[in-house]
């Protein structure tokens, strides 16, 4: 992975972002207020569809080891494993848009602030193909989720010896995230997201094509950010909205909040106690 371009060399100064942006960066652009309507209604749709889902699907079958199978990972009687597939990413998509919307929210909108600035022809379109392509991230996270999470459940389900260690894999799976909340390199990637201003001034190019690039490469970083994160959500139950919720609040924290990277220890610190306490019960 490379590092991330908000991030300083030892012995050389830190890059600081151009005046223009810093000063535009402050000021609402117009329309602005559109735009923050129409994604508070994304947002809130896609709340809705997820709180749907967590009633719908929040129960699950019982497993030899004494831990329940989310229905999530289920081929339930008249379908499929690719309708399976297919209502999984389609619910991972919406925890994610109601998850993740409200962190990056800033990087949009300062986008916008930025692409009207240089008077660009597609500075909405360009805002929601950023927008697009950070979400299409998170969503071959979901399927790479989905394909690792339906070949154990599969597995375990014709395996009562493999079922009977998940509780001990859920240990090491949660220490695994714990530490990885303690390293460098998940310090550098919440930087990046900490810091949408200079990200723009490192990455910003005009058109769609510098629209596309911007999300896909903010949806990475983001990604690299929170996957220890979205492993916990999986393990405590994908549809458990306790569990959502408090992991929404937790990555909008690291992100947003002056005390994120502390925060951030601290959620490793926890995670690795849970797993000590998963793995040795």
């Amino acid at each position: 992975m490379q590092s991330s371009p908000t991030s300083n060399t030892p012995g050389k100064r830190p890059i600081s972002a151009p005046p223009e942006l810093q000063e535009r960066s402050t000021r609402s652009s117009p329309g602005e207020w559109w735009a923050r309507c129409v994604a508070s209604v994304i947002f809130l749709a896609a709340a809705a569809v997820t709180l749907h889902g967590g009633r719908i699907m929040g129960g699950g079958m019982r497993m030899p080891g004494g831990w329940t199978m989310s229905m999530m990972w289920m081929v339930m009687p008249g379908r499929t494993a690719w309708s399976t597939a297919a209502m999984f990413l389609l619910m991972w998509q919406a925890m994610m848009l109601a998850m993740m919307l409200p962190s990056t929210w800033p990087m949009l909108a300062l986008y916008r602030r930025v692409a009207l600035f240089h008077e660009s022809p597609h500075a909405t379109l360009g805002t929601m193909l950023a927008g697009a392509a950070y979400f299409a991230v998170w969503l071959a996270f979901g399927a790479a989720a989905f394909s690792g999470g339906f070949g154990l459940s599969q597995w375990a389900m014709h395996a009562p010896r493999v079922s009977a260690l998940a509780p001990r894999a859920a240990g090491i799976a949660l220490l695994l995230a714990g530490i990885y909340q303690l390293t460098p390199l998940k310090q550098s990637c919440l930087r990046h997201c900490r810091e949408p201003l200079l990200l723009l001034s490192h990455l910003w190019k005009p058109g769609l094509g510098g629209a596309l690039r911007l999300g896909l490469h903010h949806g990475w970083f983001c990604a690299s950010c929170c996957w220890a994160l979205m492993l916990i959500q999986i393990l405590v139950g994908l549809m458990n909205l306790a569990a959502m919720a408090a992991i929404a609040a937790v990555i909008a924290l690291e992100k947003l909040w002056k005390r994120g990277p502390l925060l951030s220890r601290v959620v490793g610190a926890a995670s690795i106690a849970a797993g000590i306490w998963v793995f040795l019960g």
